[in-house]
């Protein structure tokens, strides 16, 4: 029980600042909105905007990976996994997190500290604009997505692990998914009866969960 609040907590860390980081969308978007007014209608586009749009998708994309990662909603590639069975798949996960992800995080978190340091050192600012805005602050982003992404695959690893020894996926922190949103449009539409909706409800919770290679509530069955 242990283990599992300390999965759960670190599970609860990345989700923070994922969906914290992730309100830099709406910055984002108002941006480039700014951007396409000014050089489509006033035909006066702005220099700093492009150095602007990068660092805003770029720390969008940076800081969301932890939350990502504790979603298991990175892109896997394998079709075969999803019918393996837990322990074949825990088994597969954690050599891949000792061959690629330990080695590949680390070095980003490495080098991306000496790129912010540095970078803090000599006030570092774009040099892909005519004196362009600073951009310390923005490599910072990178050691710190680094060290939130390598604490989440510690956690990652101790599931695998625990896996191989019960033979179920430990629980996951439960999000928001696609299915709770189809519950409560359902719920709320007057020409849908009782059976339709439940049935609706009950193949989109089937649909969801074939998609998933591993349980995001109770964990996967032996």
């Amino acid at each position: 029980m242990n283990i599992q609040r300390t999965l759960l907590a670190i599970d609860r860390v990345s989700a923070w600042s994922g969906k914290l980081f992730a309100w830099l969308i709406l910055g984002l978007a108002l941006v480039v909105g700014i951007e396409v007014f000014k050089r489509y209608i006033l035909n006066a586009p702005t220099a700093w905007i492009f150095d602007l749009n990068s660092m805003l998708y770029g720390t969008i994309f940076m800081m969301c990976g932890a939350y990502a990662l504790a979603q298991n909603a990175h892109v896997r590639g394998d079709f075969l996994y999803g019918s393996m069975r837990p322990r074949v798949q825990a088994g597969l996960d954690l050599t891949l997190y000792f061959l690629f992800f330990l080695p590949g995080v680390i070095a980003l978190l490495y080098a991306g500290y000496g790129f912010a340091k540095l970078s803090w050192i000599i006030n570092e600012h774009s040099n892909v604009t005519a004196d362009g805005p600073p951009v310390y602050h923005f490599k910072t982003v990178i050691p710190v997505a680094g060290a939130l992404v390598l604490i989440q695959g510690f956690a990652e690893i101790v599931r695998c692990i625990v896996c191989l020894k019960t033979g179920a996926w430990p629980a996951r922190l439960k999000d928001v998914e696609e299915t709770d949103v189809i519950a409560t449009q359902l719920s709320q539409s007057d020409t849908v009866d009782e059976d339709a909706r439940r049935a609706a409800i009950e193949q989109a919770h089937h649909i969801h969960e074939t998609a998933h290679q591993r349980g995001m509530g109770d964990g996967a069955k032996k």
